[in-house]
């Protein structure tokens, strides 16, 4: 029967990023022709940069999702790390190793406070997560006192914004790449990718089964965490400053790329291979509205109607199969 289930699942999972997939290329083709030369490689290369940012970002919400709850701390941990990483640094690589190791700090201890607060106050996730990223933003003014200061270390904007890779790209794709590729084997190929669709599929099971809930919710949240601490380092060496409101969308479009890529909701189906596709069909749809002049207020209306919609063929598919 676990077997059988297990194929079942594998099935969906595909089937779910066969459709993805679809939608991507009519996409990249009607851009194409809305748009002449947006395939061309220099933007493409752009497309991959800035579609790396969501996407490390969204590893974390892939987890957050997949074990039955969200994280909505995402853009508040964005904009701090943002932030402490402008003001530690003020434009010099010497102070990058101290940096980075106060921004893995606040990541990690983000991901306990929330994790906690969800496993033994039984808070609701969504709820937990965004009184956690209130904090944070008041945290953020304190610190900024306001008014942000200071700019990213040269190395770091080298690296983030320099095409050095295959002539079109940049490193920070490429460290992109790598993390997908590890979280796409840890998700599919270990005992802790296994726990984490346990979980998300029927936590009741999962407990009788033996598996240390609190433990993979930890893990998750922690992840989730220090991936939106990455992030926001990355985008610092993006733009070379501070800002209070970098990571504002992070959180809305790491879930947009999450539910788009075939991830259940509500946990337990789907994975990071999906939430890829998500991110860049996300990615593209920002390029094309922006190109077109369409304002913010009709960004955030198409990604509203993409999940609705999303969800709403999610849901069908799976009532029909299971």
């Amino acid at each position: 029967m676990e077997l059988k289930h297990r194929n079942m699942l594998v099935q969906k999972i595909s089937g779910s990023n066969y459709l993805v997939g679809i939608v991507l290329l009519l996409m990249l083709v009607g851009a194409q022709i809305i748009i002449p030369g947006f395939l061309g490689i220099r933007n493409v290369g752009n497309i991959l940069k800035v579609a790396s940012f969501i996407g490390i970002a969204a590893i974390g919400q892939t987890l957050a999702i997949l074990i039955g709850g969200i994280d909505m701390s995402i853009s508040n941990v964005i904009t701090l790390v943002n932030i402490v990483t402008a003001q530690m640094m003020v434009g010099d690589n010497a102070n990058i190793p101290l940096t980075m190791i106060v921004i893995l700090c606040i990541g990690v201890v983000v991901g306990c406070i929330n994790a906690f607060g969800i496993t033994y106050f039984k808070i609701p996730p969504i709820v937990m997560t965004i009184g956690m990223g209130t904090v944070l933003q008041g945290i953020a003014l304190l610190y900024s006192k306001g008014a942000p200061k200071g700019n990213a270390a040269p190395l770091l904007r080298h690296l983030v914004n320099e095409p050095k890779v295959f002539g079109f790209t940049t490193w920070v794709v490429v460290f992109w790449v790598v993390l997908a590729a590890l979280v796409i084997v840890v998700l599919r190929m270990t005992a802790f990718g296994r726990r984490v669709f346990a979980i998300g599929n029927n936590r009741t099971t999962a407990r009788f089964s033996g598996i240390r809930i609190n433990q993979i919710i930890f893990t998750c949240y922690i992840l989730s965490g220090v991936f939106a601490a990455i992030t926001g380092v990355i985008l610092t060496g993006y733009t070379g400053t501070a800002s209070a409101e970098a990571g504002a969308q992070y959180s809305m479009n790491s879930i947009v790329a999450v539910v788009v890529g075939g991830t259940a909701i509500t946990g337990g189906r789907g994975g990071y291979g999906g939430t890829i596709l998500g991110v860049i069909i996300l990615t593209i749809l920002n390029n094309i509205l922006t190109v077109m002049n369409i304002p913010i207020s009709g960004v955030m209306i198409a990604q509203g109607l993409i999940i609705i919609v999303m969800v709403y063929v999610y849901g069908k598919e799976k009532a029909k199969t299971w």
